[in-house]
């Protein structure tokens, strides 16, 4: 499985979107900073991942949050957490 996932910085609040074979590792490493893109902002929260079963369609689905329209998915399907409103 490969695994598209979404983290939230708890320094910036920004999002960092992405995609792994091993999300535990993955978020480990981003956790420990030895990822350079994101190394000044941890920590981090894994808020979103999706599974796909093919690497492709895992990228695909990265790309498509990466754009407006998946930036406007993301926040209409994690409302709550970016209201802070229980459903």
């Amino acid at each position: 499985m490969y695994y598209t996932y979404v983290m939230r910085s708890s320094k910036d609040n920004k999002l960092y979107i992405g995609y792994t074979k091993n999300l535990k590792l993955r978020f480990e490493q981003h956790s420990k900073g030895l990822v350079d893109s994101t190394k000044y902002r941890k920590p981090f929260v894994v808020i979103y991942y999706e599974a796909c079963q093919y690497q492709k369609d895992a990228l695909r689905r990265e790309k498509f949050l990466k754009t407006y329209r998946g930036t406007q998915f993301l926040h209409k399907r994690l409302k709550s957490h970016f209201t802070g409103a229980s459903t």
